[in-house]
């Protein structure tokens, strides 16, 4: 019986910290605008399953709502950017550069491309998408 992967992550104080008990997606790099404003440029976000991610400080996350189908969260006391979360509730997002390393991820695709700000050029030669990724299944990544 094999176990399920375990990473772990925190905002700049630990004031929140979290575990993932599973797969995380792959990350992706979205480019739109919500994003750049919240994180000073574009997000290198991961994913996971809710109910696979266990988290202490809660009462240290500010959820802020960014959109009609989604809520951002963030330590209250040293503001990192942590969370994700949409109202179809089938994933958390979360920011990779708060998980602890390594983390054994690559990035697969850019996402909300025609949003990217014009100070940067994307040529790493990953796949780029107007809008959301498609559909991803976490049983099938690797």
């Amino acid at each position: 019986m094999s176990t399920a992967p375990t990473s772990s992550g925190h905002c700049q104080c630990s004031a929140v910290t979290y575990t993932v008990n599973g797969k995380l997606r792959p990350i992706m790099y979205c480019h739109c605008e919500q994003c750049r404003r919240t994180g000073g440029h574009f997000v290198a976000a991961t994913a996971c399953h809710p109910d696979q991610i266990e988290i202490s400080g809660t009462d240290n996350i500010k959820w802020y709502r960014s959109s009609p189908t989604a809520e951002r969260g963030f330590c209250m006391n040293c503001g990192s950017n942590l969370f994700w979360k949409p109202e179809h509730g089938g994933h958390w997002g979360i920011w990779a550069g708060s998980l602890d390393r390594p983390t054994g991820l690559k990035a697969v695709q850019h996402i909300y491309v025609h949003m990217k700000s014009d100070y940067y050029e994307l040529d790493d030669g990953l796949p780029q998408y107007d809008e959301d990724y498609p559909s991803f299944d976490f049983e099938d990544s690797e």
